[in-house]
């Protein structure tokens, strides 16, 4: 194999990938090569340019820790997770689907923490919070002795595991739906923060003049055997950036009322304001499997 030419190049490397046993394998880098080839003819993709690129993914893995996942950003900010999210449910896209993106901050073994409890692990500024969700089947039956992960970040915008000031496993908690299919618990009303930007990602962002900023959300991951893992975010309908999340993570279905409230507050402790959040999750069926955390 002797390459004469650029489009011999591509037709050798597209032979080589033909050959390969897989057959799902075959046709995801049959297609990668294809679109790789094309994509730098297309761009005219010179030396200099490759040669950064090459640098961008070899940082972005040098970032990447046990705290931090600069690759699942920037997976996020080219809309790469949604995309891949979208296609994979709500009948390949076609209909409304309570799944979303994970993010780079799920992490396993939250405590284990009974209905009506709370996830702040410390003393946590913020607003109260009363937090109900319902789990469901797609025919409306309740899905109980489900296992849900719940994470959020502080008002300051850290997940716990950015921040020394907070405790291990603040703001992180692990239910079982009862059997009605719900899940309640107290915590504080998240608020919109920045992603990371000292990396690639936050690069980027500049040199397209994006803001950094997520809205406001809430993380809920449920897993029963006999249904497929729901991976979600809600986020909060009044937040200023519903519409420009840096994740492009927003769709229409996760968008709900945290609704505030000035006084009759669920809980003796509580003086003046505090929120409320009412959602009801879908479950379809399929594979109940853990997703790869994305750090410890």
């Amino acid at each position: 194999m002797i390459v004469e030419n650029e489009k011999q190049l591509t037709q050798f490397a597209l032979d080589v990938m033909g050959r390969t046993p897989d057959p799902r394998l075959r046709e995801i880098m049959t297609s990668l090569v294809t679109h790789l080839h094309g994509f730098i003819r297309d761009t005219r993709l010179s030396e200099r340019e490759f040669q950064d690129a090459c640098a961008i993914i070899a940082e972005m893995g040098q970032r990447s820790n046990d705290t931090h996942n600069e690759v699942v950003l920037m997976a996020g900010s080219l809309g790469v997770s949604s995309l891949v999210c979208l296609l994979n449910n709500g009948d390949h896209g076609n209909t409304e689907t309570n799944q979303n993106l994970l993010g780079p901050f799920w992490r396993l073994h939250s405590p284990r923490t009974e209905n009506g409890g709370s996830i702040l692990r410390c003393p946590t500024p913020g607003v109260p919070m009363f937090v109900k969700a319902r789990f469901t089947d797609t025919s409306d039956r309740p899905v109980a002795g489900a296992e849900v992960d719940v994470w959020q970040s502080n008002d300051e915008g850290f997940y716990e595991n950015q921040d020394e000031k907070q405790a291990d496993m603040n703001l992180r908690g692990k239910f079982t739906s009862d059997a009605d299919g719900m899940v309640y618990f107290r915590s504080i009303k998240p608020l919109g923060y920045p992603i990371p930007t000292e990396g690639p990602v936050g690069r980027l962002l500049r040199a397209q003049e994006r803001h950094p900023f997520r809205p406001a959300h809430l993380h809920f991951l449920a897993a029963k055997p006999g249904h497929k893992t729901l991976i979600s975010q809600i986020y909060a309908s009044d937040d200023p950036r519903i519409e420009t999340d840096a994740q492009f993570g927003v769709t229409r279905a996760l968008v709900a009322d945290y609704v505030n409230h000035k006084d009759g507050a669920p809980a003796a402790d509580i003086k003046g304001e505090w929120a409320s959040l009412d959602y009801a999750f879908k479950m379809e069926a399929g594979e109940s499997r853990l997703p790869r955390p994305p750090i410890k």
